[in-house]
């Protein structure tokens, strides 16, 4: 019997929706929210709203895209957490109302533990190869940095975390301080494809173990472009590719560091990267070339997998599907990972 899932992600401000079909894509609709922009970031109360508008809509349209009925659905997998508190409420109460409607399970999956299951998402006419268990995961988006040993698909633990800011948290801020427009990850990317990485040297952080750290290298970026505009107030604008190419070198080479010594020590060759920051054209290529380097067998998600998207959220719940690990309507989201 087929096992048909739909996926409800809205931990940020993308509402999207998706169907999985014995762990195979039917369909994955991401709906964005550009009102953020002249903001400079996100605005909760506003996402939240943006999410109630978008999320029938959404889940109308991924239902009908993936050819299925609404009768054929097994259980719905939502986003539980981590996220923004009132964007999360929302896609939590649509799969309550839903799954109570239709009188099935609901399964309440973990955003971050999402992000290391997009890198099985395939459609059944796709051939691409998935990462063999246990592999090392460094997963890096705007508020999370980690490595994880990954056993199994329910199964993954943490060995090494940022102690301040996030990889993606560097992008953006970096990209605020030169005066680029949100999100500024993407264009930071965008301008150091025709940049020089070696223009520009910034401070490296000397962390003790596989613990990364980017406040300090934020620091320095700032304080260098300070000191470069006083001098030349068009500093900026006349080398905006050259700083761009040169922070994300630093940022790439920053994680890239503890990879590399996280491999070495636990003797584990299967490496993966997901999460929004491996989007990265910068960081898919270094990683890519440090696999040839050093025999490293590397999977990187789909782009279109690697940012928040539903279809995660569905594959997950269809692994907890499997292990009948349900939640129920007493499940609340929350915020921030519990420790």
């Amino acid at each position: 019997m087929d096992i048909i899932i739909l996926g409800i992600e809205s931990s940020c401000d993308d509402t999207s929706a998706a169907i999985i079909r014995n762990g195979f894509v039917l369909s994955n609709r991401v709906a964005n929210q550009d009102i953020h922009k002249e903001y400079g970031g996100v605005v909760p109360e506003l996402a939240s709203r943006a999410h109630q508008l978008n999320i029938v809509p959404v889940v109308d349209r991924a239902i009908r895209q993936s050819g299925i009925s609404v009768k054929d659905i097994n259980a719905v997998a939502f986003t539980r957490g981590p996220g923004l508190m009132g964007a999360l409420l929302v896609g939590t109460s649509f799969a309550k109302g839903f799954a109570l409607a239709r009188q099935i399970p609901i399964i309440d999956v973990n955003h971050l533990h999402a992000h290391i299951l997009s890198l099985f998402l395939r459609t059944e006419d796709e051939k691409e190869p998935v990462p063999d268990f246990p592999f090392l995961c460094l997963l890096v988006s705007g508020g999370h940095s980690q490595i994880m040993i990954v056993n199994d698909y329910l199964d993954a633990k943490i060995i090494g975390k940022t102690i301040d800011d996030a990889a993606g948290e560097a992008f953006d801020k970096c990209a605020k301080v030169m005066g680029l427009p949100y999100p500024g990850g993407p264009l930071i990317d965008e301008y150091a494809a025709s940049g020089n990485p070696a223009a520009f040297e910034f401070s490296k952080p000397k962390i003790p173990g596989l613990d990364y750290s980017f406040s300090g290298l934020k620091t320095s970026f700032l304080y260098f472009l300070r000191d470069e505009l006083k001098g030349n107030p068009n500093f900026i604008e006349e080398r905006k590719s050259d700083l761009c190419a040169s922070i994300q070198k630093s940022i790439i080479n920053i994680l890239l560091d503890k990879l590399v010594i996280a491999s070495e020590e636990i003797k584990i060759k299967t490496i993966a990267v997901a999460g929004g920051v491996s989007a990265n054209s910068g960081l898919r290529e270094a990683i890519l070339e440090a696999g040839k380097r050093r025999d490293w067998k590397v999977f990187i998600p789909q782009p279109k997998y690697s940012t928040d998207n539903a279809a995660m959220i569905a594959i997950t719940g269809y692994y907890k599907y499997l292990k009948r690990e349900f939640g129920n309507m007493a499940d609340v989201p929350f915020a921030r990972i519990k420790v």
